[in-house]
């Protein structure tokens, strides 16, 4: 039978991280703000949220984080400027990222790793289910991911990971689920988690992307999570809690995503997920498609 459980409202987006791996670039930008294409990578993930029916967004961010909430904020002159200059088209996509939804700031303070980012929404979030969206994961707005993982929440309770199936040999790269089979094709029951295992050690190739929908009995466990890998609090190691005692939080489900992916937090991936978006533009496409079959066909 059908249960029902609260509906979910909120999401939270980690984005206190460095950004290392793309200095310099990154020494005074955040990461979250690298353009893909001609849109920061972080207004991607808010209008995932959005799609999904929530628009209370709380951002959990870091020192040098300030330009994600000017983005997100109205800008007064540019608008006027634009506005005077009749330019409605340039004025609707500014105007749109202030309008997408609710946001919410806080600040992280010490890196403690992502299950600590996500303990630093347990005020604004309260006594209710929340989506957690990784701002390094875009998931093509053709595959609504984030509805299906709300839709078993919101059937079974508890709380919903994604997962991916990958290579054996860059399993170690991912927190890793040991799961079951359910009646749905694409839900496992998830029965235990690591992070970042040995491929010898990996109970399977599901992977776990960045987004899960969770039961708020995750921020008790997290305030009695110690560090894990890397000296950091580990959001995987709480959920492996949860996966032991069902009283606790409900079930862990997987949802297993086969469809589109970018993965921004690497550089190469960074760089061809600005090359297929950019590819599947109406107003890019066509000439970027010709010059890029051109270059290709003159680099081979």
């Amino acid at each position: 039978m059908t249960q029902s459980h609260p509906r979910i409202s909120k999401a939270v987006i980690p984005a206190a991280g460095l950004g290392t791996r793309f200095l310099p670039a990154t020494k005074a930008t955040p990461k979250e703000m690298l353009p893909v294409v001609d849109k920061p990578a972080i207004q991607y993930v808010v209008e995932e949220a959005v799609s999904a029916g929530l628009d209370d967004v709380l951002m959990v961010t870091g020192r040098n984080k300030r330009p994600l909430e000017d983005h997100f904020d109205r800008n007064y002159e540019l608008e006027s400027a634009l506005g005077k200059k009749g330019d409605a088209e340039r004025l609707a996509k500014v105007q749109e990222s202030s309008d997408l939804a609710t946001m919410h700031y806080v600040r992280q303070g010490d890196p403690k790793g992502l299950g600590h980012a996500v303990l630093c929404a347990a005020p604004h979030v309260g006594d209710e289910p929340f989506a957690v969206l990784l701002g390094d994961d875009l998931i093509d707005a053709r595959d609504p991911l984030l509805k299906r993982m709300i839709e078993v929440q919101e059937r079974h309770g508890g709380s919903v990971i994604a997962l991916m199936e990958v290579a054996p040999e860059q399993i170690h790269l991912y927190g890793c689920a040991a799961v079951e089979t359910t009646e749905d094709g694409d839900v496992v029951k998830v029965n235990g988690l690591v992070e970042k295992p040995d491929a010898a050690d990996a109970p399977s190739n599901y992977a776990i992307i960045g987004r899960y929908v969770l039961d708020p009995a995750v921020f008790g466990v997290l305030r009695q999570t110690e560090p894990g890998r890397g000296g950091e609090i580990q959001l995987t190691d709480a959920l492996q809690q949860l996966t032991q005692d069902e009283k606790v939080g409900g079930p862990v489900h997987g949802v297993v995503f086969k469809g589109r992916r970018y993965d921004t937090g690497d550089r190469g991936d960074y760089l061809r997920a600005i090359v297929r978006l950019a590819c599947e533009r109406e107003d890019l496409g066509p000439d970027f498609r010709t010059w890029l079959r051109s270059y290709v066909t003159e680099e081979m």
